[in-house]
């Protein structure tokens, strides 16, 4: 006969599981922010340059991406606390501040190069001065991020995720030879040329980084603290196959949402672009700009509406995480549910890491340098927060009898190895 206690834990339990589509986003939300406006440039510049031969690059990195977000995922509901939070309580503190400031710094930059991509993006719709969109961007970003609460927030973001089927929409209204697009994507050309290389490796960067997992795991603890009834896994098992299986729906779709988006790009340029011989591609907006010779106005208008809508979906991901990092390092209270008084240091952060992004506009900045200082910075941090985050993934101090096991963990661990590959491979590569 089950006490009353059990039977209201199995009632939190139920009403959990009966809502779980109307609180899917963490997973969605982090796959779509993926393809920032600094990610559909590499893409763009991978289908520019080799036409359909980096295809096959999305369906490697899907279920690697899978694999280390849902460990991110789980680590915050499990333990109801963020990565920071966690490295902190188990590991030296220089590890954890070294990593939290890197990741800030690497993250303000990249927020530098969208915005300015963005503010390019919409000069070209509509003329003017593409710095003065830009800082507008930044500021509205900024704003709604720190006077909106997280419920009305997250739902803002979910909608802001329709903007990435702008580059689905662009391939279904240009000519594709899907007959041969999928030949190479299944039965791929490799090559071993140094530029094919490092295309490959900015790719892996692009998809798999850093300021995702810090994100994913604070917004399940987000999510976590939104939801009556609901307790960390560890603190109530009962909750356990509910939560690990919504994280793991959410974390599917969201990453083969990214994937998707990207493959589109990558496809829309080859078809455009490389086909008709512009194969240099260094901005997004660039992209967007060759595109409308090749393919017409619709196509163009299409591509560069996507470079806006992506980019206010990822500039507060690139902030919060930053902002979840630097609070989990120094114990400061985090959440985009307190009203500003009372997170004054996180929500600093935020504003600190958006509107740096915007400062940098004015200083003369070359974003094509921004995204490539971004990407060694996330090429040094990456492979060590990936390492420390699987083993706390399998640490019974942090996920107690709940540790990541089998195919999680084998996806995990992949995935990390080849970012490791991938980081020394581009260090390789700047140093011949």
């Amino acid at each position: 006969m089950a006490t009353g206690r059990e039977q209201l834990e199995t009632a939190k339990a139920e009403a959990l599981e009966e809502s779980w589509l109307a609180k899917l986003g963490p997973g969605l939300v982090t796959g779509a922010a993926d393809d920032d406006p600094s990610g559909i440039a590499t893409y763009a510049q991978a289908g520019a340059t080799f036409g359909f031969n980096l295809l096959w690059s999305m369906l490697l990195t899907y279920p690697l991406m899978v694999g280390i977000q849902v460990v991110s995922a789980r680590i915050g509901r499990v333990s109801g606390r963020g990565l920071a939070s966690n490295m902190r309580r188990i590991y030296p503190p220089w590890i954890l501040y070294v990593c939290v400031v890197l990741l800030l710094v690497a993250n303000t930059i990249n927020i530098a190069a969208d915005i300015a991509a963005m503010g390019d993006a919409f000069r070209l719709l509509v003329g003017g001065s593409a710095k003065w969109y830009a800082a507008g961007f930044g500021l509205l970003s900024a704003l709604l991020q720190i006077f909106i609460p997280y419920k009305r927030y997250v739902a803002i973001l979910k909608w802001l995720t329709l903007a990435l089927l702008a580059y689905a929409a662009t391939a279904f209204v240009i000519h594709v030879p899907w007959g041969e697009a999928a030949r190479r994507t299944l039965l791929p050309h490799i090559s071993w040329q140094q530029e094919y290389i490092v295309t490959l490796v900015a790719i892996l960067g692009t998809t798999i980084s850093p300021y995702l997992f810090f994100w994913q795991a604070s917004e399940e603890v987000e999510q976590l603290r939104a939801t009556a009834g609901a307790r960390p896994v560890r603190k109530a098992p009962e909750q356990a196959r509910v939560q690990l299986s919504r994280i793991q729906i959410d974390t599917y779709v969201g990453m083969g949402f990214s994937n998707l988006v990207a493959f589109f790009i990558i496809l829309t340029t080859a078809v455009t672009l490389h086909a008709n011989g512009v194969t240099s591609i260094e901005t997004s907006a660039q992209a967007a700009e060759a595109l409308k010779p090749a393919a017409g106005d619709f196509a163009f208008s299409l591509f560069a509406l996507g470079i806006i809508g992506t980019g206010m979906l990822a500039l507060p991901v690139l902030a919060g995480s930053s902002a979840y990092a630097m609070a989990g390092a120094f114990r400061w209270r985090n959440s985009l549910e307190l009203k500003p008084a009372l997170a004054k240091e996180f929500y600093g952060v935020i504003a600190f890491a958006t509107l740096g992004g915007v400062a940098l506009q004015f200083t003369g900045l070359d974003p094509i340098k921004a995204l490539y200082w971004s990407a060694v910075i996330n090429g040094v941090i990456s492979g060590p927060i990936m390492v420390v985050t699987m083993l706390m993934a399998t640490d019974e101090r942090v996920m107690g009898r709940f540790v990541v096991r089998g195919r999680v963990k084998l996806l995990g661990w992949a995935a990390t190895a080849l970012m490791i590959a991938a980081s020394l491979t581009m260090f390789y590569t700047l140093l011949v």
